[in-house]
């Protein structure tokens, strides 16, 4: 009888939800209103933006990329829209501007990336030097957003009653939902989802099956331009402000969060589901961190420890896999 092989994605999300449930028991049982439903909403309210950056990221992953300027994208989109709006833009008119820019950057890196067959880690911190310091030139000081759709998206939120317990989840939330279940189902059942999983597994033979590589990798490095827009997008309604030194270190923890779900550095392998698991438990491990008044610099060391620990696992089974195969 022959047997099955070990499926990574599997193993490695499998690993993520396990680690999920026994961290959210042991602080229900640490701590008093850990297991509450506002709880687990807030996980979602604090998370939101992240959520679409990571989504975004495993894109580019899954064809064996990587973009470290999604930080800068994010910052820069919330210093410019807090700008425009004190400028009496409308948000009607600012919203599309960032999707676009943000499409525009992830398009050019993408084609360096394919075209100039520049090294992605090193066109994507040009990137992120060009347009971190572009936040500066718009301004370095702090700008509060005052346009009556960005208050309203960031103060009203819809109440949700479970068994006695009430809670909220603000309007953002439900929009980083929708672009998740987007992206499970473009790479679950279109021909596009199939082909990216293709060109991360061997780019190469995506060429002899005559898949449109350039196209695929340009794709989600746009792809992942929007989803960093829309992250500021949702970081500024959030915050209602612009600064330029927000969210320094972000393209780590949408890295981390795709890699702690399951999805493989080299490509190929990975599930926006299980990135989604992957940001739950760095808000988990915050959340736990500010329960027992520590150093928030212990939410980085227990992430980067998680991260490790991941990347061994996902090795491990890779190379087992990979013994499985050539014994067949």
């Amino acid at each position: 009888m022959k047997k099955k092989g070990i499926k990574i994605n599997n193993v490695s999300l499998l690993i993520a939800v396990i680690l999920f449930i026994g961290m959210f028991i042991y602080g229900s049982l640490a701590f008093d209103r850990f297991g509450s439903l506002a709880t687990i909403f807030n996980l979602f309210n604090g998370s939101a933006y992240l959520i679409v950056v990571s989504v975004g990221m495993t894109f580019v992953l899954l064809t064996g990329g990587i973009d470290i300027s999604v930080a800068s994208t994010v910052a820069f989109t919330s210093v410019l829209s807090a700008y425009l709006l004190r400028a009496g833009w409308p948000a009607i008119a600012v919203i599309p501007l960032m999707l676009l820019m943000g499409f525009v950057v992830g398009y050019l890196i993408g084609y360096c990336v394919h075209v100039f067959r520049i090294q992605p880690f090193i066109i994507s911190l040009a990137f992120q030097f060009l347009l971190r310091g572009m936040c500066a030139v718009v301004s370095r000081e702090s700008i509060p957003i005052t346009n009556a759709f960005y208050k309203a998206a960031s103060l009203n939120r819809i109440k949700i009653t479970i068994g006695g317990s009430t809670a909220g989840l603000y309007y953002y939330v439900f929009v980083a939902l929708l672009i998740l279940f987007a992206a499970w189902f473009v790479l679950r059942f279109t021909r596009f989802g199939r082909a990216v999983y293709a060109v991360g597994s061997n780019e190469l033979s995506a060429q002899y099956m005559g898949l449109e590589v350039k196209k695929i990798k340009i794709s989600v490095y746009a792809i992942n331009g929007v989803c960093a827009a829309v992250g500021g997008i949702i970081f500024s309604i959030n915050t209602l402000a612009g600064y330029s030194l927000q969210n320094m270190g972000l393209e780590l923890d949408a890295i981390s969060s795709a890699v702690i779900g399951g999805t493989l550095l080299t490509g190929g392998v990975g599930t926006v589901i299980g990135t989604l698991f992957g940001v739950l438990i760095q808000g988990l491990i915050k959340t736990i961190v500010t329960y027992q008044n520590l150093n928030s610099w212990w939410t980085r060391v227990t992430i980067a420890a998680l991260l490790c620990f991941f990347i061994v696992i996902q090795r491990i089974v890779a190379i087992r896999a990979e013994r499985q195969k050539m014994a067949a």
